[in-house]
């Protein structure tokens, strides 16, 4: 099963009640969007896209 802290769509929210959100569902819940989903559909999370690691590697590029 996907999970979401790899997904570009995740996020933390600040509602202490739903603490995890899901961009492209448009939906936060209390326990991680990709369980939610599963949970109601019986099915893997369709919209998961991997993050993209730029930041990581903008930090290692040298100026000229």
């Amino acid at each position: 099963m996907n999970t979401c802290t790899g997904c570009k769509h995740y996020y933390i929210t600040w509602d202490k009640k739903f603490p995890y959100g899901c961009r492209a569902m448009g939906f936060k819940s209390h326990e991680s969007p990709s369980l939610s989903v599963y949970k109601s559909s019986g099915m893997q999370c369709l919209l998961f896209e991997p993050r993209d690691n730029q930041n990581k590697d903008s930090h290692s590029k040298t100026i000229p």
